[in-house]
């Protein structure tokens, strides 16, 4: 089954170096007292918000501090050029997530549990719409390529039948029975399926598990969906990880690759591709026309 989340599509590691490495520099820089509130302890020793700044900032400031400054001189740059992002294009990007992570309620679920906020991604997407916005001007992305580029990867761009359900597992064959019931008497299933469901993943969505196709679920469980009309319940499906009741919400048919359909889509790839070869050549320009200084003391 697909029950546990996603990671996050971005390097959540160097993320969080970053963070803390700004925060060590503010809380170093503030009034030149120490700091030693303890972050962690071992046999009653503490180790000190100190000792964890040091060390970051010896391992990762320079590598920190460089992201930054790219940053600071994309939004620079972005400003003398005029460039804005409206509240739609950011809001346009994070359906894209939403779309990846099963709704939006998943993805921002599994944001919480890698411990971002949904503002932290809109900052980061806002960045990312102004320095393609900025690139436009030195990337072009022809018909002829994305043409070619369709051609040597169309199956990528096929549309297998998928499966749009919801689900309620329980442990037990009886329990599965007794929820059936209720359900045959008209009970609200996502209601069911917050007070029952031990898929703590899906259990608060009402049990939406979101589209599906083929090899994305146990052999048990996607038979019995894909056997199900519309709105059509099954009875109790034993797989390995209980019993399930399963409701169909929508089903979409097999579609064959159709490059007027994805053609924007794919000049999108072209363009990121393109933008990554293009990236340092561009912010080595953009550094020459701004007066950077890098004041991190190396020990």
């Amino acid at each position: 089954m697909k029950w546990n989340p996603q990671k996050i599509e971005r390097n959540v590691i160097t993320y969080f170096i970053i963070l803390c490495v700004a925060l060590g520099l503010v809380a170093g820089c503030g009034n030149g007292n120490s700091n030693k509130e303890a972050v962690a302890s071992v046999n009653g020793k503490n180790i000190s918000r100190d000792e964890l700044n040091d060390v970051l900032l010896k391992q990762y400031g320079q590598q920190a501090l460089n992201s930054l400054i790219s940053q600071k001189v994309i939004e620079l740059e972005a400003q003398k050029q005029n460039i804005k992002v409206s509240e739609n294009e950011i809001q346009k990007e994070l359906e894209n997530y939403y779309d990846s992570y099963g709704g939006q309620k998943d993805f921002l679920q599994t944001l919480e549990e890698n411990g971002f906020t949904l503002d932290d991604i809109k900052k980061d997407l806002t960045l990312n719409i102004k320095m393609k916005k900025l690139l436009k001007t030195r990337i072009s992305v022809t018909d002829e390529e994305a043409k070619a580029y369709f051609e040597e990867n169309k199956a990528t761009f096929a549309t297998e039948k998928q499966v749009k359900a919801s689900h309620i597992l329980v442990e037990t064959e009886e329990k599965a029975n007794e929820i059936k019931e209720k359900l045959a008497n008209g009970e609200d299933f996502a209601k069911l399926a917050k007070e029952n469901s031990t898929d703590t993943m899906t259990k608060e969505n009402g049990g939406d598990l979101g589209f599906f196709g083929n090899g994305q679920m146990v052999k048990e469980f996607e038979e019995a969906a894909f056997s199900l009309n519309v709105g059509e319940i099954s009875p109790p499906v034993k797989t390995k990880y209980g019993y399930h009741i399963i409701k169909v919400e929508e089903k979409t048919d097999a579609q064959e690759a159709n490059y007027e359909k994805s053609k924007n889509e794919i000049k999108d790839i072209l363009f990121d591709q393109k933008s990554q070869a293009e990236y340092e050549t561009w912010m080595q320009e953009l550094y020459g026309q701004y007066k950077i200084e890098n004041f991190l003391v190396k020990e």
